[in-house]
Formats: C-alpha cells, sequence, structure tokens
C-alpha cells in the first residue's frame, strides 16, 4: 500500500492563508516566504512513496507455472522445447522442495502399508492435481514406501521429474528403433536407468524418443514426485483415439526362444529387453486422486 500525502497544492494554500495580508512586495518577509515556499515545495515533490513489498511475492509454485507457460507456449505432441527452455524450467524444477507445495513425509500420503506381511498388494499412491492445459499438465506423485507406478510410456511428450524428497529407484527405457516386433505387442527396448536416487538431486528429463520414454517408479522410502508434462495425455473419454499412456512389462532378451532375426552380443543382451503392453488397468496399479492444498499455482 502506498503512503498517503494530501496532494501538493491544497497544502501550499493552506500555508499562503496563514501569511500576513497585502505584505510590500520589497519586504525581507515576502522574499522569505518565496524561498520557503519554493524549498517546500521541493521537499513535497521529490519524496519517495513507500512500497508493499509482500504484494508482488511470487512463491516458487507460481514461479513453476509461469515458466511452464514460457516453455510449451509453442509445444505439441512430439515438439521438444528449445535446449535454453529446457534449462530454464529444469532450473526452476531443480530448487523446488516439498514446502514450495506444501507436503512433508509426515503426511497421511506416506504412511507405510500397514495391512500385514501377507498383503503383498501395492499401497495405495496418491496423486495431487496442481495444473493442466492443453500445453501442459503439472502434478504430484505421493508414495508410500513399496508404492510403485508401473511401467508405463509417455507418447510424444516431454517429461520433467523432480524428486522432493525421499528414495526411489528408477528404471526406464527407450524403443531400438527399426528392430522387428516380436509380435504386435511385444517390442524390442535397451535400457536407459536401472539406478536408486535420493533427494536432494536434480529434476530428471525424458524425451519422446530418448531419455527413458518408458520408465518405472519404485519408492523405497516415503517420496513425493513432481511431474511435468507437454503435452499432458489425451482423455480417454473424449478422444479414445489419442495419446494415451500404455503399461508394459519387461522380459529379459533370452526369455524369448525366438527373437525374430534379433541378434545380440552376449554384453549387448543385458541392456536389451522385450515391452510386452498389459491391459488398461493394471492389477498392481492402485493411484487415487486428492485435493492439493499446497500454496496457489495460478491467479
Amino acid at each position: 500500500m502506498g503512503f498517503d500525502m494530501k496532494p501538493e497544492k491544497e497544502v501550499i494554500s493552506r500555508k499562503n492563508h496563514c501569511k500576513a495580508k497585502n505584505p510590500s512586495p520589497n519586504s525581507v518577509n515576502s522574499v522569505s516566504n518565496k524561498k520557503q515556499k519554493k524549498k517546500k515545495k521541493t521537499m513535497l515533490t521529490s519524496r519517495p512513496r513507500m512500497v508493499d513489498s509482500t504484494a508482488d511475492e511470487i512463491t516458487p509454485v507460481r514461479r513453476l507455472f509461469d515458466t511452464c507457460k514460457q516453455v510449451f507456449s509453442n509445444g505439441g505432441p512430439g515438439i521438444v522445447p528449445s535446449l535454453e527452455k529446457i534449462q530454464q524450467l529444469r532450473d526452476i524444477l531443480d530448487d523446488m522442495k516439498p514446502e514450495d507445495v506444501g507436503l512433508a513425509p509426515t503426511m497421511p500420503y506416506f504412511r507405510p502399508n500397514n495391512n500385514g506381511a501377507e498383503d503383498l498388494s501395492s499401497p495405495p499412491i496418491t496423486y495431487l492435481h496442481l495444473h493442466q492445459c492443453e500445453q501442459f499438465s503439472i502434478g504430484i506423485f505421493c508414495l508410500p514406501p513399496s508404492g510403485v507406478i508401473p511401467l508405463h510410456n509417455h507418447p510424444e511428450m516431454t517429461v520433467f521429474s523432480k524428486l522432493l524428497f525421499g528414495t526411489m529407484h528408477i528404471k526406464s527405457y527407450d524403443w531400438v528403433v527399426d528392430a522387428p516386433m516380436r509380435d504386435p505387442k511385444t517390442r524390442l527396448a535397451k535400457l536407459k536407468v536401472d539406478s536408486t536416487f535420493t533427494a536432494p538431486c536434480n529434476a530428471s528429463i525424458l524425451y519422446p524418443e530418448d531419455g527413458g520414454n518408458m520408465h518405472r517408479f519404485t519408492a523405497q522410502t516415503a517420496c513425493a514426485v513432481l511431474d511435468v508434462l507437454g503435452p499432458p495425455y489425451c482423455d480417454p473419454y473424449s478422444d479414445p483415439e489419442g495419446r494415451h499412456c500404455t503399461y508394459f512389462l519387461d522380459f529379459p532378451f533370452d526369455k524369448f526362444s525366438s527373437a525374430n532375426g534379433v541378434v545380440l552380443r552376449d554384453e549387448e543382451k543385458e541392456g536389451h529387453a522385450w515391452l510386452q503392453e498389459r491391459d488398461d488397468n493394471p492389477e498392481d496399479l492402485n493411484v487415487v486422486g486428492a485435493l492439493y492444498t499446497g500454496p496457489n499455482v495460478e491467479d
């Protein structure tokens, strides 16, 4: 809020009203009053305004949203942002912390599965929706210990993933270009990542044809993953033929006796696998939605 100050003319007119009537134009008082009035006028016009610095404060999540709008402004299926824009968004995500989105490991989303040792099902994973438009989407996956997001793809998408806290194992693949398919639902892929990550760590990026477009998340401890997808998946109800999420099972290269003429050296076999499409709703996929209650993403 600005500092209230009376209009300059009103202040000066009140001072004139207090002066002696009909002063001699040649008197010392008259000259002195003119100098004082000029000096006072200068002081009034040069006084700085006070500005409320909190009014212009931008939260980290709002900065993320604004940056996504710039990075994906001309995006679309299969369109990868420029290296400059990719680095711009990655810099924002690298600095993101759990408290920036209102999360803490003690929240109910991250409690371990207490259903007993005999229950081998994957514990529920909570998805918090922050924003979605035609160009991009922002969301957070909250995984309790042993939570699994099965192996899945991101067709024609550029994806940024930031591990906010916890320890997670990530396994990812890219398709082998021009390799013959074993059958209509089984295709050869090359291993990209098979590692464990612990926060704090930098954001990972995958591309439509590279970077591990198919990946699986396995939480070793409670984890939170902030995801930015550009563009987002298509709505299966409004666009049944569009770009949807496909789930896969991965098999070692030697799992099948016939590989349709694909020949690999022994040292290459461990780095390749056959990915087989699964049903649309895998039994080990256990994701529930919840309301995001962190700082506002947009106005």
